[in-house]
């Protein structure tokens, strides 16, 4: 049976490939360029790759991507920039999640689906540099197409000028789609990344969209690589300015406190966790997101 759709299926899974390797080169550059200020004498990090997979239920390629983890570099204590392209059949229970929150029918009857996106989470040396999360995604079944995914940041140690310019980046960004989009994602963002339990955000907030479909696919698609495009520029220049501040032991306790309230929003919350757990993706890639250490107090 031919796809109609998999012209588009290419074209977004090697969007984020080539997003993936712009970053993973900048934070190269970033580690090799550390020449002054805390931890520029250690080596710089270097990105492991690794692949990953998806389990079928009855053992047929099911897709999958790969893990590109840096651990214990100069700038970044631990960053992962994951792709994935995965597919199958929707379980049961992830069928009736579908159709409940996004309202589609004819799941039972024709439940495949396909998706693939990065996903990026960054933890610094510093507790001066915030740490980030992105990722921009498309998702497919023969019911409805949509984009998701955004970009914010989460220093432990707030600045507002950095605050300032993470957002400006984000909204020159998605200006030209139209003045009402980072209104409205900046909006969508704030809600998402909220912590119930601690009646707080979890960061300084960002951009985010979900279900996003206008049924033009290829502006629907220049505005999620816009998105992806304007992450270098936001957080980059902030890392640059920050890495080079001493801490002190209280700083970097704010930091490990801070993370572990990121831990709790990603094991509690994050749609994204709980779908890739769910649907069989590998739970190293899922989990990547979490820190390599944490505090609770």
């Amino acid at each position: 049976m031919s796809d109609p759709f998999s012209d588009q299926k290419a074209r977004a899974s090697a969007w984020f490939r080539t997003l993936r390797d712009d970053i993973v080169s900048a934070f190269h550059a970033l580690e090799d360029s550390h020449s002054s200020g805390p931890l520029s004498d250690a080596p710089a990090g270097r990105v492991e790759v690794s692949k990953t997979h998806r389990a079928s239920d009855d053992g047929s390629d099911a897709g999958g991507g790969e893990m590109s983890v840096m651990r214990g570099g100069r700038v970044f204590e631990k960053v992962g920039v994951n792709i994935s392209t995965v597919h199958g059949t929707l379980g049961k229970r992830a069928q009736a999640a579908m159709a409940a929150r996004k309202g589609i029918p004819g799941m039972a009857d024709d439940p495949r689906f396909w998706a693939s996106g990065i996903s990026l989470v960054a933890h610094m040396q510093n507790p001066h540099v915030p740490a980030v999360h992105m990722n921009t995604r498309m998702f497919w079944t023969p019911h409805a197409w949509w984009f998701g995914g955004g970009s914010d940041l989460n220093p432990a140690i707030e600045y507002d000028e950095d605050t300032e310019h993470f957002h400006a980046v984000q909204k020159e960004a998605l200006d030209p789609h139209g003045a009402d989009h980072y209104p409205r994602f900046k909006t969508w963002a704030d809600e998402y990344f909220f912590i119930p339990h601690r009646n707080r955000p979890r960061g300084v907030g960002g951009v985010f969209m979900d279900d996003y479909c206008t049924g033009e696919w290829d502006a629907d698609f220049t505005l999620t690589q816009d998105m992806g495009r304007a992450f270098l520029p936001a957080f980059l220049p902030l890392v640059e300015k920050r890495r080079v501040q001493d801490w002190s032991e209280e700083d970097k306790h704010a930091q490990l406190v801070h993370r572990g309230l990121y831990a709790e929003y990603n094991l509690v919350y994050d749609r994204g966790t709980k779908f890739g757990l769910e649907t069989g993706h590998d739970a190293n890639a899922v989990l990547m997101s979490l820190p390599p250490l944490a505090k609770w107090v």
